[in-house]
C-alpha cells in the first residue's frame, strides 16, 4: 500500500501541502503581508485537522487507513499544543505525502477539491 515509511509521508507532505497554499497564495494576494496571512492561515494544525474532517468521505477505505496510521504516528509536541489536532494534523499530511509519493492522479484530485476550502 504505502511505498514509503509513514513518517516519510508525513515530511514529504508537509512541504507539498505549504507549497501548494504558497502557489495559491501568490496568484491571489498583492502584498507581503496579504501573502503571509494567507498561508499562516491555512498551513496550520486545527485547519489540516478540519480539512481531514471534511474530507473523510471523499476518501477510499484504503487512505482511510493510512489516515489513521498518520494519527497514531508518534509524534512531540509542545506542552501548549493540542494533541489530538497536531496527530489529525499529522494524519491530513501523511495523505499529502502518500499522493504525492504513489498517485499525482489523486493528488490533484485531492486539491481539486480542497481549492473550495481555501478563500484567497
Amino acid at each position: 500500500m504505502v511505498q514509503c515509511d509513514i513518517k516519510q509521508c508525513a515530511y514529504i507532505g508537509d512541504a507539498v501541502w505549504e507549497l501548494f497554499v504558497r502557489e495559491i497564495c501568490i496568484k491571489n494576494a498583492k502584498t507581503q503581508k496579504a501573502m503571509h496571512n494567507f498561508s499562516v492561515k491555512y498551513v496550520n494544525a486545527s485547519f489540516q485537522a478540519h480539512l481531514l474532517a471534511e474530507l473523510e468521505s471523499f476518501l477510499t477505505e484504503d487512505e482511510k487507513e493510512i489516515t489513521r496510521r498518520g494519527r497514531n504516528l508518534k509524534i512531540s509536541i509542545g506542552k501548549k499544543n493540542n494533541p489530538q489536532i497536531h496527530s489529525l494534523a499529522t494524519a491530513f499530511e501523511v495523505l499529502v505525502g502518500y499522493f504525492y509519493i504513489n498517485d499525482k492522479k489523486r493528488l490533484d484530485e485531492f486539491f481539486e477539491i480542497v481549492k473550495k476550502y481555501l478563500n484567497p
